[in-house]
This record gives C-alpha cells, structure tokens and sequence, in this order.
C-alpha cells in the first residue's frame, strides 16, 4: 500500500479519477466536462479519443456498447469517415446521459444482488444492483458489449443466456460472495439447465452456471427506478419470440422414410 496514494480521516476523496463518498462512487465532474465539451469527431482519431474516455466510464453508463454501435462502422478498415445522423443522434444520447449519470454504490455483505440481463440485436447489456435497507434499489455495476459475427447468430433466448455467461465472467468476485436474483423478460437459466441434450458451448456455460447460487425472478415481480432507467436503454426488436427451447445445433440421426 502506498501511502501517497491513500487518505484517512476524510469523508470523501479523488481516487483513480472517481469521487468516492459514503453514498457511493461518482465520476469526476472534469471527466464528464471533458466529454460534454467535445464537438462531433471529424475523423478516425477524434472518434478513437471519444471511445476512449467513455471506455474509462462505462461501468457507469447503461447499454455502453449498444449507444456506441453508430460508430462501429467508422472504425472498420477502408471505410469512409461519414458523420451522419445516427452518428449524431448517438454522440448527443451519450451526452444527455452524462449530463446525470449514475451514483454506484458498494455491495452490502449477506444480502442479495439483483442482476438484470438485457438483450438487444447487436449487443448485450447487463446492470448489477442491489436493495437498501429503505427498499431502494442502488446500481453497482453497468456492463455491456457488442456481439462477434457468430454470436449475432444466436436465438433471442441464447443472447440472454450471452448476457449472462458475460456477466458471470467480468463479475464473478460478487457471484461468489453473494446470492443472485436474476431478472429478465426470459428465464435463460431454464433454457441451459434443463435441456437435455448440450452443445459444447452450452455444455460450458452450464458448468460456469453451476458454480453460483443464482435464482431467476420474473421481470414483472420487479419494481423500482433502477428498473424503469435500465429498460428503455434496452429496447428488446419486436419481431423477437422467446421460444421455450433452445435450437438444436447437431443433428445426431438422419431417417428416411421411404415414399
């Protein structure tokens, strides 16, 4: 421990570029000015110093990937840089959001969290919270990320089970210290524990899925603001059925039936 770098006796103090009070961490008001102040990136290198500093935040900011997803296609090789429309609706949704950005707090020991799994065409959101003593729910932790070429081909229900698998993965220290009320408008635990016959990478997530006390709550049991923010930044397409069971990917046995 470097002394330097600690504070004692305080109530509230800058650490790491966040504001760490007895309510919870804040984002320095400097970062958030930082990003209010930028105008529309006229290239490449403008918009990789834009993805940057909102990649310092984005534990604080709901459905990251999914706002970013205009300017997934600025980035790739040989594209050129064309600013549009949606560009500009997505660079001015990030900056309303930041204008009130969350307040995340620390996780209280021996009680539950509340994870809410969200699922959209091109990416995958997650929001970790928990309740209070007051029955307020307080966000700790926002995760969201693009899917890859094979993951855009999964089923509704296989990218809720995405979601999860991802959560598991950057959360894990809070799965293992805390039991899991899982919230989402499907039950993807259902969907992997209980089909019968697995995949190789359903197999994986099934084992992933066993290490950890998680029980799933129907997202309309589920009230609070946390909620009500979380879902709109989350739109679920409408032409999406959440099918019963998951696709087979192996056909193990051909049979003929003769005319």
């Amino acid at each position: 421990m470097n002394p330097s770098k600690c504070a004692f006796g305080v109530t509230s103090g800058k650490f790491l570029g966040f504001i760490v009070r007895q309510r919870g961490i804040e984002i320095e008001q400097a970062k958030i000015d930082a990003i209010l102040r930028m105008p529309e990136p006229r290239n490449i290198y403008e918009l990789k110093s834009l993805q940057g500093k909102l990649a310092y935040l984005r534990r604080f900011i709901s459905n990251l990937a999914g706002r970013c997803q205009p300017f997934n296609r600025l980035m790739k090789k040989d594209v050129p840089f064309e600013w549009d429309e949606a560009c500009d609706k997505a660079f001015k949704s990030i900056k309303s959001y930041l204008m009130k950005p969350p307040v995340l707090v620390a996780p209280v020991h021996g009680c539950p969290l509340i994870l809410y799994v969200a699922a959209q065409e091109r990416s995958v959101g997650i929001l970790l919270a928990q309740k209070n003593n007051e029955g307020k729910k307080n966000a700790l932790y926002y995760l969201s990320r693009t899917m890859t070429p094979n993951e855009l081909k999964y089923s509704p229900i296989e990218k809720l089970c995405l979601a999860l698998i991802f959560a598991i993965q950057k959360l894990k220290h809070y799965f293992q210290s805390h039991s899991i009320h899982l919230v989402s408008k499907a039950n993807p635990l259902k969907y992997v524990m209980t089909k019968p016959m697995l995949s190789d990478r359903l197999a994986r997530w099934y084992l992933q899925l066993q290490q950890f006390e998680i029980t799933y709550v129907p997202q309309k049991a589920i009230k609070g603001q946390v909620l009500v923010d979380f879902l709109p930044d989350h739109p679920m397409p409408a032409e999406w059925e959440l099918s019963n069971d998951l696709p087979d990917e192996d056909v193990l046995m051909v049979e003929i039936i003769p005319p």
